[in-house]
């Protein structure tokens, strides 16, 4: 029962792969400052002691940082960083508790688990809508890692982990308090803050009991953390599974459903990580997940940032190949593929306004190899949108020019698939 796990979490293997497991993640500094290139000279200088402490459990965690991240659907989601030596130590925490607790959880949970996706989650939801169950119980559990009943919790470790150094530190944790802006520590009474490397496998814990009564009802489901679809049938089977599924969790796990975010209905109504399934059965990029797309395009091609052509080229590169290998997945991708003239429309009125002027936007123009009538588009006074479309800068900035210098759109990463 793992009475002694803190020494296989203390032993020196495991603390080296976690020290650059945090250290290839970075991140921001907890609120002692200390950066992720500062730890591994700080770990090898006090090892010891760090180590004497957690074996005794004497270890006491620092508050963590309160940030306020914004969300897609608007409002805001509150993040605890913690400092990067407890970041470490939660990490040499998960890299033992997890091959502990994983091999006994749902198949139908994909979130945040060795060898399973978001992409394996909406493979498996394709594969009940083609079976025949096209309504969705689509559950959104209000404010989840806000709400984290700490005994539940630690009564779900406690069947698996006898360790108490080990209970305690987790415990110790769950009610470290967050810092605000003006240094003011507020306690922990509920939730696990989200941040910390060990909180995923803690939400995994407490939501396992939820599989379990979807499973004994014998429901098909897909649970991602805190987003759970459960597939039925019929639309009154999925109000009979939502009323009741909701009761459930209030009475068992201390948790709310948010009536406002969560529904019944089609799946090709309902959004679930980012897309849909359509009516043919097929995975589609959702609506909300373009829009935000776009919204992202536009701010990195705004013309007045400072910041080099090549800077901007590179982040959009990344963001870009990052958004495809997500999204490709999509199976109907005529949605995605029609904003390729769109994304390069943008790129073209980025540096039009860039170029200052008409004398610089001969110059660029007759750099780019433009001679003759077509520079006398660096003249014209209509606005840099409808000029981003006109011929002159279709010659100058052509598709095969954009793809050379690896101004990348979708339509270029499809075709090098």
């Amino acid at each position: 029962m793992h009475e002694e796990l803190m020494e296989e979490v203390l032993e020196p293997n495991n603390a080296q792969v976690a020290l650059k497991a945090v250290k290839r993640n970075r991140g921001a500094p907890g609120v002692d400052g200390m950066s992720t290139e500062q730890l591994q000279a700080h770990v090898e200088r006090y090892w010891e002691s760090i180590r004497a402490k957690l074996l005794t459990g004497k270890w006491t965690p620092s508050p963590v940082k309160r940030v306020e991240m914004e969300k897609p659907d608007g409002g805001t989601r509150v993040l605890g960083v913690p400092t990067v030596m407890d970041r470490w130590i939660q990490q040499m925490l998960l890299q033992r508790l997890q091959p502990i607790f994983d091999p006994g959880m749902s198949e139908y949970s994909y979130g945040f688990r060795p060898a399973r996706s978001a992409h394996d989650a909406l493979r498996a939801a394709r594969g009940y809508v083609q079976a025949g169950k096209t309504w969705v119980v689509d559950m959104d559990i209000r404010a989840f890692f806000d709400h984290v009943h700490h005994d539940i919790l630690m009564q779900r470790i406690g069947r698996q982990i006898r360790d108490k150094r080990v209970l305690r530190l987790i415990g110790a944790y769950l009610r470290a308090g967050m810092m605000g802006d003006d240094g003011v520590v507020l306690a922990r009474e509920e939730g696990t803050p989200q941040g910390g490397p060990l909180s995923p496998l803690l939400a995994n814990i407490y939501l396992d009991a939820l599989d379990r009564e979807l499973e004994r009802r014998g429901l098909l489901f897909c649970r991602y953390a805190d987003d759970c679809n459960i597939y039925v049938s019929s639309e009154r089977s999925a109000q009979r599974v939502m009323s009741s599924i909701s009761q459930w969790i209030k009475r068992h796990l201390r948790l709310e459903v948010n009536a406002a975010k969560s529904a019944v209905g089609r799946p090709w109504e309902r959004d679930f990580l980012g897309f849909r399934i359509d009516r043919q059965h097929r995975i589609e990029a959702a609506p909300k997940s373009l829009t935000k797309f776009k919204d992202r395009v536009r701010e990195l091609w705004r013309s007045c940032q400072s910041a080099s052509s090549e800077q901007l080229r590179t982040r959009w590169r990344a963001y870009m190949v990052g958004w495809w290998n997500y999204f490709r997945l999509a199976e109907q991708r005529q949605p995605i593929l029609v904003l390729s003239g769109w994304i390069r429309r943008h790129i073209r009125k980025c540096f039009w306004l860039r170029w200052h002027g008409c004398k610089g936007r001969h110059n660029a123009l007759r750099r780019l190899g433009l001679r003759g009538r077509l520079l006398k588009a660096a003249y014209s006074r209509r606005g840099a949108w409808y000029m981003a479309r006109c011929g002159s800068m279709h010659t100058a900035l052509s598709n095969a020019v954009l793809r050379h210098y690896r101004f990348v759109v979708p339509s270029d990463l499809v075709a090098a698939t």
